[in-house]
């Protein structure tokens, strides 16, 4: 081989192009891309089953599914929504803009970062292939247990439950392969003078949340090849017929379930640690309180998870704690937002469509977390339980106090990673319709559920007829509103307006991010401190 020719090959080797450039890279924001447009993908089929959802709930009796479809639908809705949007969208971000943040070249381990994005297309393929294979013959029957997968249901589901077991087990290799490489990379590929609390807050956020998943997913993974053994080897781990305990994987399950809350908000949280502070300009009050609450809320939600399980019959101290647990949890995460809100005090505040989701998300939040302290108070929750008050609750915490975030960072850092400015009327647009839809869809759901009806059921009494009507209906016009969503990112990434260097203006830069002078952003460069 020639010299030149070498010199090419060895290019094309380090810098592959084409398909090759997307399926062995190693670059953080390649990388970051991919995961991006795979949440994005399962963004949408995951909201196509809510929709089917709401669908069926337009009127009470039976409109076009069957119970067992039903409760397959809203099983893979979840688990798309959880561990295939929201999850996946928050490590594309992370990928993007910690090294960015920090000062590094890259992720510290960047072949485990391209590994740990390849397993999820296979893990999503297993998702898809639990819901499809009852169709075929042979198949066996529906995943109809919800996305908690108890016992002994659980047990009893054909082939289709092995391939969400196998599902959950690739996503949670996925989750802690990408969590290793945020911890080490947060560790030791800072820029030289960046201590760790130097950095800003959404690294904080990711370096609390890859310890959470580290930490809590070998638990699930523990729990469904427990389930996995009932099924296939004969063992009785949650079989109470052969000295099991249908019970212990409620607590196998919720041990994750619960911080699991914390692992899809805290990214959030720490995007608008970057928004907020940048719109209001002003730098963000309490850095280190809000470092502290982060670190507070993930030590609490550990140890409180079977608040979930209130009505298994746990005796009255057991009970006791859990509800104490779960009510002091209020105040790191009510010491966020008080300094968000004291942040954006008396700041020369500008709303562009990154602060509007940010806004929307405080506030919104804000009563998701009311409804959980009601949910938290044991003779309440008793009323509450397994009705649609958990469902409305559920998505005031989990719409505006995760995926509210992304939309914040995505419009924030969209003219950074596309190099081209989005438009921000239709971005406006997006989010008064979004927002109102969402409203309207799941606040009623609270009076459902204090009325008495219950979550998962496919029909459902004639008295709960106008509620449910008005909450499909908004429902429906939430979902088709992320089709103007896909349109603006497709439209920012073909071309438009060339993004400034500034793209904010005076909302911009380190200098409202950092309480400290941006770091260097060349590795080798960097001068060296004695």
């Amino acid at each position: 081989m020639s010299t030149t020719a070498s010199a090419l090959h060895s290019e094309h080797e380090h810098h592959p192009y084409g398909w090759r450039r997307w399926l062995f890279s190693t670059n953080h924001k390649d990388i970051g891309t991919l995961y991006l447009l795979f949440a994005l993908t399962m963004f949408f089929l995951g909201g196509l089953s809510a929709m089917a959802i709401r669908a069926e709930l337009l009127y009470p009796g039976l409109q076009m599914l069957d119970p067992d479809l039903y409760n397959n639908i809203l099983t893979n809705h979840a688990l798309i929504m959880i561990f295939g949007a929201v999850m996946p969208a928050g490590a594309g971000i992370a990928n993007w803009m910690i090294p960015l943040m920090i000062g590094a070249p890259d992720m510290a381990l960047p072949r485990l970062n391209n590994l740990s994005f390849w397993i999820l297309p296979a893990a999503a393929m297993m998702l898809v292939l639990s819901f499809i294979v009852p169709f075929f013959p042979g198949g066996g029957t529906q995943v109809n247990t919800g996305w908690t997968l108890y016992p002994p249901l659980s047990v009893q589901v054909g082939m289709s439950m092995d391939f969400l077991i196998f599902a959950i087990h690739l996503l949670g290799i996925s989750s802690v392969l990408a969590s290793i490489n945020i911890i080490v990379t947060i560790l030791n590929m800072r820029a030289p003078g960046m201590t760790m609390f130097k950095m800003p807050i959404f690294c904080w956020a990711w370096f609390v949340t890859a310890f959470l998943l580290i930490l809590v997913v070998p638990i699930i993974a523990g729990g469904v090849t427990m389930l996995l053994f009932d099924r296939h080897f004969g063992t009785s781990f949650f079989n109470a017929a052969g000295g099991g305990d249908p019970v212990l994987f409620q607590h196998l399950f919720w041990f994750f379930g619960h911080p699991e809350v914390y692992i899809l908000i805290l990214p959030a949280i720490g995007a608008l640690a970057q928004v907020i502070p940048a719109f209001s300009r002003k730098p963000l009050f309490g850095y280190k309180s809000t470092v502290g609450s982060m670190l507070v809320i993930a030590t609490l939600g550990m140890v409180v998870w079977a608040h979930h399980q209130y009505t298994i019959g746990m005796s009255l101290g057991t009970v006791s704690y859990f509800m104490i647990g779960t009510i002091l949890i209020s105040i790191p995460v009510g010491l966020i937002i008080f300094n968000f809100i004291a942040t954006m005090w008396r700041g020369a505040m500008t709303f562009e469509t990154p602060m509007l989701f940010a806004t929307a998300m405080v506030l919104l939040f804000s009563f998701g977390g009311l409804t959980g302290v009601m949910l938290a108070v044991i003779p309440a929750d008793v009323q509450y339980h397994d009705s649609m008050f958990v469902v409305a609750h559920f998505h005031y915490v989990l719409i505006p106090g995760a995926i509210y975030g992304l939309f914040a960072a995505v419009f924030y850092w969209l003219p950074k990673w596309t190099g081209h400015m989005y438009d921000e009327k239709l971005a406006k647009i997006f989010f008064w319709v979004n927002m109102i839809s969402f409203n309207i869809t799941f606040f009623p759901q609270h009076f459902l559920g204090l009325a008495g009806m219950p979550r998962r059921i496919i029909d459902y009494n004639v008295i709960f007829a106008e509620f449910n009507f008005l909450s499909s209906v908004a429902g429906l016009i939430y979902g088709f509103s992320h089709l103007l969503f896909l349109y603006i990112i497709i439209k920012a990434i073909r071309g438009g307006q060339q993004a400034k260097n500034k793209v904010w203006e005076g909302a911009t830069g380190l200098e409202w991010e950092l309480p400290s002078p941006p770091p260097f952003h060349s590795w080798e460069t960097a001068p060296k401190i004695k």
